[in-house]
């Protein structure tokens, strides 16, 4: 019988585990501490989130601040770099896609004066890459970058519903988060739902995330025709015939597709 090594055995501290990963690995941890809600922080703090010794996040720091992937202010506070900000920008699914969408999400919005929001497919979350918010429209929590899970927003149904079937499988078999009352948390309604969005080639998402507002949302195709954004009109849910709004989303959706080379088609009344 081959012995294992010791730093496999199962007396393994969780030190000793940390200490095994590479740098690659620590310089990743310490960007992955900044979040919407934790955008500034000192180097005790960023040491203290990750679990490193503070002379090993002082010298990783210090390299990621020399890239620019961190700034640090005179007050000794570490915020997120520009140097990130322009690398994000070459993702194909980021600023490229945004460009392409901006005329017609903000022909949507003219028309309406409702929420426009533009997201893609991360994983098993929506990522929105794009927002218009009308100022007497109602409020929503959503941000240029921000991550919602895909059965509770009406891009994020859009996204799971063309998704691939293992997708729809995984997501279904996972517990589904609740938001409000009307949230959808039975994976039999989801899959109901999403055979509903394929057929009406749009979501409504009705009170999910907030009891006051409405999602309609519609795909925006590739070349291939495959979805791989979505957008959405977010509107009150009190006086307001989300239906009326299809045809408006849809087009727009098209609109977006054809900018980027995509598909004409792909659903019911496209024409």
């Amino acid at each position: 019988m081959v012995d294992r090594p010791p730093q496999e055995s199962e007396g393994a501290s969780v030190s000793d585990a940390r200490a095994r990963r590479s740098s690659g690995d620590r310089l990743l941890d310490i960007l992955g501490v900044f979040t919407p809600g934790r955008s500034a922080l000192t180097l005790t703090e960023i040491a203290g989130h990750t679990g490193l010794p503070l002379t090993t996040a002082h010298r990783l720091v210090a390299t990621l601040a020399r890239w620019g992937a961190l700034e640090r202010g005179d007050d000794g506070v570490y915020h997120v770099g520009l140097r990130l900000w322009e690398v994000a920008s070459l993702a194909p699914r980021g600023v490229g896609l945004r460009e392409a969408a901006m005329p017609f999400l903000e022909d949507l919005y003219e028309a309406t004066h409702e929420n426009v929001q533009l997201a893609v497919r991360d994983g098993m979350d929506a990522v929105y890459v794009e927002r218009i918010f009308g100022r007497s429209a109602v409020g929503v929590h959503t941000r240029v970058g921000a991550r919602w899970p895909l059965h509770a927003t009406g891009v994020g149904l859009v996204l799971l519903a063309y998704g691939p079937a293992e997708l729809q499988e995984a997501y279904c078999a996972r517990p589904l988060e609740r938001f409000t009352r009307f949230t959808v948390t039975d994976p039999g309604e989801l899959r109901r739902v999403l055979a509903q969005v394929r057929l009406e080639n749009c979501a409504v998402s009705s009170r999910q995330i907030t009891e006051d507002a409405v999602s309609v949302a519609a795909p925006v195709r590739d070349t291939k025709g495959a979805v791989t954004a979505a957008v959405s009109l977010v509107v009150p849910a009190a006086g307001t015939d989300p239906r009326r709004l299809i045809a408006a989303v849809r087009f727009a959706g098209l609109g977006i597709g054809r900018a980027l080379g995509g598909d004409a088609g792909g659903g019911p009344d496209d024409a």
